[in-house]
């Protein structure tokens, strides 16, 4: 009888002889395992896909957020008292004046249907809107009439009290709209102060005004001190004075109503000027631009920095523009120098000018009740 031989011995025979022995795997199992493995494939492809996509997301987010709160984050607010609290700092001192007009030419050169009206037709104008300097007094509200240019007739007009009213008509809705600019400004430079953190459009926003006010180093004191209403009687009282009431060749020609010099070769030359002087005055298309840039200058010009620390002593007093007390800051617009400031005052006194101080411009005047 033959000896029968086990499984194991002959594994042993064939591992022996150099052969390796595997066990025959079911159908089943090979199924299994092959979903398997594709499956943990399908699920690492998709985890680097995602991957590939969330995290630019999770980067841009957190760069964003980072741009939000770097630079106004307990900045806005905490810094700016603080270093309002340093009386040894000096603030409003640098200017870069790269961009500083530049918001101001442009509005200049928009497109504009500039039409030089008679004096006759201007009065009739106001007349039809019963629009005048008795009213405005008493009722402290101007009606919205912003003329282009000054009309011709107007070194004609003999009545001399005649010729300032219809110079103040024109000039003084110019003003105030400039200056509602300004406060609705300075209101929202407030409410981003009052913030422990500031979006990104308000990041933006301050930074369009570092520009236009030539702020350097994105100094918020700085920035407040500049971004501020120049009273209106004190304006009115200077384009009076440039322009001799509106008759100036200056403010004929180049609606120029505050004799700005340039050095840029644009504008008009003095008619006394020497030879070999190199100033002109600035020379605009229509009046709003002129006034934009007389506000900018006040606001901005080193020669014009104690006007600006009066007008905020007088801010943190919780005190009204006195244009006669910021007057005084102003012996270096002429060459004249204190006695430039003399006039000036001589000029807001003689015309009641103060009384158009917190006059309001209709029909906006509701809608800035709160801003006053």
């Amino acid at each position: 009888m033959k000896n029968k031989i086990s499984i194991l011995e002959i594994k042993k025979y064939l591992k022996k002889n150099g052969f390796k022995v595997f066990k025959e795997r079911k159908k089943n199992n090979l199924e299994k395992e092959s979903i398997y493995i594709l499956s943990k494939i399908l699920l690492s492809s998709l985890i680097i896909i995602s991957a590939f996509i969330i995290i630019p997301m999770v980067v841009e987010f957190t760069e964003n957020s980072t741009l939000t709160t770097r630079d106004f984050e307990n900045n806005s607010k905490n810094n700016f008292n603080k270093t309002l609290s340093n009386k040894d700092l000096k603030l409003d001192d640098a200017l870069n004046d790269t961009y500083l007009f530049d918001d101001v030419l442009k509005f200049d050169e928009q497109p504009t249907d500039a039409v030089r009206l008679s004096a006759s037709t201007i009065e009739e104008l106001f007349k039809s809107t019963n629009y005048n300097l008795d009213d405005v007094r008493k009722n402290k509200l101007v009606k919205p009439i912003s003329l282009t240019l000054l009309p011709e007739e107007i070194k004609q007009i003999e009545n001399v009290k005649k010729r300032k009213n219809l110079f103040i008509q024109i000039v003084l809705p110019l003003v105030i709209k400039e200056n509602n600019n300004i406060r609705l400004n300075r209101k929202k430079l407030f409410s981003i102060l009052n913030k422990s953190k500031n979006t990104i459009s308000e990041k933006n926003w301050l930074d369009s005004k570092f520009k236009q006010y030539g702020v350097v180093n994105k100094d918020l004191s700085t920035l407040k001190i500049r971004l501020d209403e120049i009273p209106v009687s004190m304006a009115i009282a200077q384009a009076a004075k440039e322009t001799g009431w509106g008759t100036s060749r200056f403010a004929q020609e180049g609606n120029a109503l505050f004799g700005q010099w340039t050095w840029s070769g644009e504008g008009i030359k003095p008619a006394g000027a020497d030879n070999d002087s190199t100033h002109k005055v600035m020379r605009f298309r229509i009046l709003q631009a002129s006034v934009k840039a007389y506000q900018r200058n006040l606001n901005t010009h080193s020669s014009y920095k104690n006007f600006r620390g009066a007008r905020a002593e007088l801010r943190d007093d919780g005190k009204k523009l006195d244009s006669i007390v910021l007057s005084e800051y102003l012996d270096k617009y002429a060459e004249t120098g204190k006695e430039y400031v003399k006039i000036l005052q001589l000029i807001i006194k003689q015309n009641s000018l103060q009384d158009f101080d917190d006059a309001k411009l209709l029909p906006d005047s509701i809608n800035l009740e709160s801003l006053i």
